[in-house]
C-alpha cells in the first residue's frame, strides 16, 4: 500500500505537469457549463416543462471529465507505457503491471470527481441547481459511467499495437461521444433521425441515467440503459483481462 501511494503521488504530479488531463478533465467542464448556465441556466428544458435546462444537462456536463481520462487519458498513457518498454522493465521489480495500472485508473478517478465536485459547487451556488432525485443514485450512476468509460480505454490501450493506433482509436471514440452523445450537445435538441444513431453511443445511455437521477425519476425508465453499461463494462473488462498487451 505504500508502495502504491508512493507511485500514485509521483505519477499523479506528472500528469498535473502535462496540464493535458488538468484542462480537459477540469477547466473544460466548468467553462462549458458556465456557458450554458449564463445561456439557457434558468429557462425550462423545453416548452411546459417543471425543470430547467441546466438541471437537464448537468448529469451530461458532469460527463466530460470522464469522457476526457476514459477515452484519451488512460488509452494513451497505457500505450506509451507498454511502448517505452516501462510494463516489461517492472517484472523484474516487486511492482507488478497490475499495480501500474490500478495507479493509472485511480489518478483518472480522482480527475473525475474533482470535475463532478466543482461543476456542482459551481452550479448550486450560482445556477441554484438542486439535485431533484437521490444523491446516492446519481452517484452510482457516475460511478457507473466512469468504470465503464474506463474500461473502454484500458481495452484500447492494452489491444492496440502502438502508440500511434491507440491514439487514433482514441481520437475516433472520444470526438463523437464528447458532441454527439449529449455531453456538450444537448440530445434533446438533436433531430429524431440523429437521436436514434447517437443512442448506439455508450455515454448516451450513461448521461440518461444520470440525467433521471438528477430529476428523480423512476429507476424503470433507465433500466435498458442501465443493462447496456453494465454490458458494455464487462465485454470490456474481459476482452482487456484476455488480450492486453504487456510488452
Amino acid at each position: 500500500m505504500k508502495t502504491f501511494g508512493k507511485m500514485l503521488k509521483t505519477e499523479f504530479q506528472l500528469s498535473l505537469r502535462g496540464m493535458d488531463m488538468f484542462i480537459f478533465s477540469i477547466c473544460m467542464p466548468l467553462v462549458i457549463l458556465v456557458v450554458l448556465g449564463l445561456v439557457l441556466g434558468d429557462k425550462p428544458a423545453y416548452e411546459g416543462a417543471d425543470y430547467t435546462f441546466l438541471s437537464q444537462s448537468f448529469g451530461s456536463i458532469s460527463t466530460i471529465g470522464i469522457c476526457a481520462g476514459g477515452l484519451m487519458g488512460l488509452p494513451l498513457v497505457i500505450s506509451d507505457y507498454r511502448n517505452k518498454k516501462i510494463l516489461k522493465r517492472f517484472k523484474v521489480t516487486p511492482i507488478s503491471q497490475v499495480t501500474i495500472l490500478l495507479v493509472q485508473v485511480s489518478i483518472y478517478v480522482i480527475y473525475s470527481f474533482v470535475s463532478l465536485i466543482l461543476i456542482y459547487i459551481c452550479s448550486s451556488l450560482f445556477f441554484d441547481f438542486e439535485i431533484k432525485g437521490s444523491i446516492f443514485a446519481f452517484l452510482g450512476g457516475f460511478t457507473l459511467v466512469m468504470f465503464t468509460m474506463f474500461s473502454i480505454g484500458i481495452m484500447v490501450g492494452g489491444i492496440a499495437p502502438n502508440t500511434q493506433t491507440a491514439s487514433v482509436i482514441a481520437s475516433i471514440l472520444y470526438f463523437p461521444m464528447l458532441i454527439f452523445s449529449g455531453a456538450t450537445l444537448p440530445y434533446e435538441i438533436m433531430p429524431k433521425v440523429m437521436q436514434d444513431v447517437v443512442n448506439f453511443l455508450p455515454l448516451t445511455q450513461g448521461i440518461k441515467i444520470l440525467k433521471a437521477a438528477v430529476l428523480g425519476l423512476e429507476f424503470q425508465n433507465v433500466l435498458l440503459p442501465f443493462i447496456i453499461m453494465v454490458g458494455i463494462m464487462t465485454v470490456c473488462s474481459v476482452i482487456s483481462i484476455r488480450y492486453f498487451r504487456w510488452e
